[in-house]
This record gives structure tokens, C-alpha cells and sequence, in this order.
């Protein structure tokens, strides 16, 4: 990162000073409007407002997280995107824990409630304050759907009260970290990060967000981010909402029932942007399986149930169920039932029902 910009960073702030001089609570002022005032869903509970941080007509800013205080249980009536610097931020959502360490990043729409633990002088987080229309054009780039897309048509929607959140344990991606950074310093100017970042300040600037040109490379930015991640999403944490590998494996099952004759691992791989290492980790772990034991699995049950409840050629069953090569399936079908295809239609023609 620029030494400038970690500079500023690290600089600790007049709300930071004051919880350093003894002050043990979060000063609800800055983040939220009066008492008062009935929140979106007409509840009182504690909601950072948007409008105390954006410059009129703009969609993104950023704010430091303030350090020396444990922020309580709150959310936002906006999408934020924690990325840390250095050190480490833990945060406890629905009960989990998430330690975000140097790289990390959280993604929470607005219906996410969170707390985090206080955080010390070395560990610098960096949040975006970002309105739904932002990201109109990283949906855009998005090429299929995968699990950031989904992310933001619930974003976009707006009427879906269900919390999601997406935490990425990056460990600094180089290509990542360098688009953050940009994005950081692109929001930052030299006076204003200091007194009026998330979780530090009382008014909002938003930076240098002085040209309509400078929103449009943050949002093309932010929609390339996405689009790395989408290569990285194996480092999707399980703490997050939606645990990716549960995605990959269910997604690979119904993939298996409605194609088992010509399905295979690339696929899947192409589908979710993965390896395919780790895809075969994925299924591996989730299942017991292999990608190719369940494939055949699934193939001999087919072929299982065309020999009782049909009088198919075996030779045409087995190519129905995706086997050319009918030695190949002769032996294996003997080597998992202990009897030849034929033999077995003969035991079990009076079934009334398959056994597997």
C-alpha cells in the first residue's frame, strides 16, 4: 500500500482519542439520527445511516473502522464492505465468529445485524459505505450467475429482508489488494479520512468523488474485484452465509440426476469458475465421494432400474446410461452386484421395488 494512504490510515482520530481518553461507549450521535426517529422497518434498534456519510448524489464513500471500542449489535440501511489493511477485525454474526485478518474482506447487505470486538492501534479496516445503485454496473460484468451475482440481485431487489454476507478470507491477492487500494485512495483526499471514516467521524465526505469519471472506475473497480473473486471463491469462508462448497456439492448432485449419461467434472468447473482440484476437494469432503464414484453411482442405479422395470437390450441400457463401452460396463456391474446384468434382471424380475 502507498505509504501515504497507510499513514493516513493509522492516524487516529478525535472519536478514536476519545475512547483512548476513557470514553467506553460508541457515540450513537455519529452513525445514527436522534432517538426519534423510527428506523426503516419502524423498529429503534441501532442502524447506521447512510446520509450522515454520502455527499449528496453520490453512491460510495469510505470510513475508517474505529478502533478502542467494542461496537455493539447494529446494522446499516446500506451495503458495506469491510477490507482490512493490516492486523485483524473480528466481528460476531448470527452467533459466529469471523476474525478478518490482512487482505480479508466481508461483504453485508442491509439486513445483516453484526457486532464487532474492539480493535487496536495495528489493526486498520477499512469499510465502504456503498448505495444499491453502485453496483448496477459490477452486476453488469458479471458473466453467469455464481454466487456474487446472486449476492447482488438481493442487493438490488431491496425487498428481500434476509441477511447475507460473503466473507473471503484473501490473504492478500495481489491483484485484489491493488484494486482496493486503488479504490481507497481514489475515495480518500488528504483531510478528510481522518476525521470522517466509518466508525470514526460525525460529518460525511466522501473523498475524492469530484467527477461522475471517478464514480465510473470505482464501480468498473469494484465489479473487477468481484470478478477475481469469482476466481478465488474457494476462499469463500463456511462462516459465511451461504457456505459455497454446500452450493458446489447440491449444484453438482442435480447436475449428476439430470445428466448422468454425459456428465463430467469440467463442467462444474467451468459452471463455478473452479479448478479442478478444488472441486474434487469440495465434493470429496462433502460427500465421501469422488466427483467420478458418484457418476457411476448414479449411472448403475439407472441402469439397475431399466433391467427390472424394462426389457431393454442390456447392450442398449448400457449405452443409455452413458457406458459405449459395454465390456467396461459388464465388468464393472458384476464387480458391484456380484452377478452379470442379465442374471440380475432374473433375481430381481418379480421385485415390486428396486434395491439399490
Amino acid at each position: 500500500m502507498d505509504e501515504w494512504l497507510m499513514q493516513k490510515i493509522q492516524e487516529v482520530t478525535a472519536e478514536e482519542q476519545a475512547y483512548l481518553n476513557g470514553r467506553t461507549q460508541v457515540e450513537m450521535d455519529v452513525y445514527r439520527y436522534p432517538e426519534g426517529r423510527k428506523l426503516s422497518d419502524g423498529s429503534r434498534q441501532f442502524e447506521v445511516d447512510s446520509q450522515l456519510f454520502l455527499k449528496k448524489g453520490k453512491l460510495i464513500t469510505v470510513r475508517h473502522h474505529s478502533r478502542f471500542v467494542d461496537f455493539p449489535i447494529h446494522r446499516h440501511n446500506y451495503i458495506e464492505i469491510m477490507y482490512v489493511c493490516m492486523g485483524e477485525i473480528t466481528h460476531y454474526i448470527d452467533g459466529k465468529k469471523l476474525v478478518m485478518r490482512q487482505g480479508d474482506m466481508l461483504l453485508m447487505n442491509q439486513h445483516v445485524k453484526h457486532s464487532i470486538k474492539r480493535a487496536e492501534a495495528g489493526d486498520v479496516g477499512i469499510n465502504f459505505i456503498v448505495l444499491p445503485e453502485f453496483f448496477d454496473i459490477p452486476f453488469q460484468m458479471m458473466r453467469k450467475q455464481n454466487i456474487i451475482a446472486d449476492f447482488l440481485v438481493g442487493i438490488l431487489r431491496q425487498n428481500n429482508p434476509i441477511p447475507q454476507y460473503l466473507n473471503f478470507q484473501l490473504h492478500g491477492k495481489k491483484a485484489i489488494s491493488n484494486l482496493m487500494e486503488n479504490m481507497i485512495a481514489s475515495l480518500v483526499s488528504e483531510d478528510a479520512l481522518p476525521e470522517e471514516t466509518h466508525h470514526s467521524g460525525k460529518a460525511g465526505v466522501a473523498g475524492k468523488l469530484d467527477t461522475n469519471n471517478e464514480d465510473v472506475i470505482n464501480q468498473y473497480s469494484m465489479g473487477l474485484v468481484f470478478l477475481y473473486l469469482i476466481n478465488h471463491i474457494d476462499t469463500l469462508s463456511d462462516n459465511s452465509s451461504h457456505n459455497y462448497e454446500d452450493i458446489v456439492v447440491q449444484s453438482t448432485m442435480k447436475y449428476i440426476d439430470s445428466h448422468y449419461r454425459t456428465a463430467s467434472l469440467g463442467y462444474i468447473a467451468d459452471d463455478f469458475q473452479l479448478s479442478f482440484p478444488t472441486v474434487s476437494r469440495m465434493i470429496k469432503k462433502a460427500t465421501g465421494f469422488t466427483f467420478q464414484e458418484l457418476l457411476m453411482r448414479k449411472r448403475f442405479q439407472k441402469a439397475v432400474m431399466f433391467l427390472v422395470e424394462t426389457e431393454l437390450p442390456v447392450e442398449e441400457i448400457a449405452v443409455n446410461i452413458g457406458y459405449e463401452n459395454r465390456s467396461y460396463f459388464y465388468r464393472q456391474f458384476k464387480a458391484r452386484y456380484g452377478v452379470t446384468p442379465n442374471q440380475y434382471r432374473m433375481l430381481h424380475k418379480d421385485d415390486k421395488a428396486i434395491k439399490f
